[in-house]
């Protein structure tokens, strides 16, 4: 019988994938012949993806936005203001402002969470700022939870700085005291975003688990083919040394098992100082700062209060 060539190559795929978790059973198709399928960006599963998705489709499969709201602060016991601006061609989006349950805030948190979700499946991440005594703002990209618009990277790191001109205009805080926080695809695009349009008065940038390339992550992924469908432009290695001179930590686990430890590296190296990197020992991609009974949410807290202090 003779499959079309996409549901040859799909079906390959499949089987190869079934064989993967049946160590037993004698394989139809290898993983060496998956790889080697996946390492040829000319090649027919390239021609297939190509009429599917479009030569530089793959950019959008960064991204899995949702638009359920599962927590919000409230469910860890902190009062929020619901935020709404716009992005600079007028997308809405929205956002959440988190006090500190101590009268004056030790500074503001801006926060770009990662690649999936939406808001509240971030808190974990920034929470326990709010508990050091710290503002957080974080905010769903275009596409995300109950922001407009459709994803993008161009129109979603024009939304990191949308973020950043809201916090700048609010009253209630000292636009003296802000800092930037993103955790993976949030890192990514922050760098960008503030290499760009600098922030006046900012005074930290903070990355988690963040990747250099949008093509090296996806040749990670996919291999050649991988790397054939997506474009690396706006990626943070051609920004992180454009960055105002502002204080930078780099937090990546050693054993991140979606962003390699090299891509932080990679980040942490050409960026121009002052610069400090923790590379934490067992830490994995959601759990750098929180390993070791949060050992590094300490150091992170004591490396706030010396770039904040006077």
């Amino acid at each position: 019988m003779n499959f079309p060539m996409n549901a040859r190559i799909f079906s390959i795929l499949l089987a190869g994938m079934a064989c993967a978790h049946a160590e037993e059973a004698e394989p139809p198709v290898t993983l060496d012949q998956i790889r080697e399928l996946l390492q040829d960006p000319n090649g027919d599963l390239s021609r297939a993806a190509q009429s599917i998705i479009g030569k530089n489709g793959g950019n959008q499969l960064f991204y899995f936005p949702t638009r359920d709201e599962p927590a919000t602060p409230e469910d860890w016991g902190f009062k929020y203001e619901n935020l709404r601006f716009k992005s600079a061609d007028g997308t809405p989006l929205h956002g959440w402002f988190i006090a500190p349950k101590s009268k004056q805030a030790k500074g503001t948190i801006v926060f770009s969470h990662g690649n999936a979700g939406s808001l509240g499946y971030h808190l974990g991440f920034v929470i326990w700022l709010a508990e050091a005594g710290y503002n957080v703002m974080m905010y769903d990209y275009r596409g995300f939870g109950r922001s407009g618009g459709t994803v993008g990277r161009r129109g979603m790191i024009d939304d990191v700085k949308a973020a950043f001109s809201y916090v700048m205009a609010r009253k209630d805080i000292d636009p003296k005291r802000v800092v930037s926080y993103g955790h993976s695809l949030g890192g990514a695009q922050s760098i960008t975003a503030l290499a760009e349009s600098p922030v006046k008065g900012l005074r930290g940038i903070v990355i988690d688990g963040a990747f250099a390339s949008y093509q090296s992550m996806a040749r990670i992924m996919g291999g050649q083919l991988g790397a054939s469908l997506v474009t690396d432009e706006l990626s943070p290695h051609e920004f992180v040394k454009k960055l105002p001179a502002v204080p930078l930590l780099v937090v990546h686990g050693k054993q991140d098992e979606v962003v390699p430890f090299s891509q932080g590296l990679q980040l942490y190296k050409a960026a121009k100082g002052p610069k400090t990197l923790f590379d934490v020992e067992g830490g994995r991609h959601g759990t750098a700062l929180s390993e070791d009974g949060g050992a590094y949410r300490k150091k992170m807290i004591e490396w706030l209060a010396k770039i904040l202090k006077g």
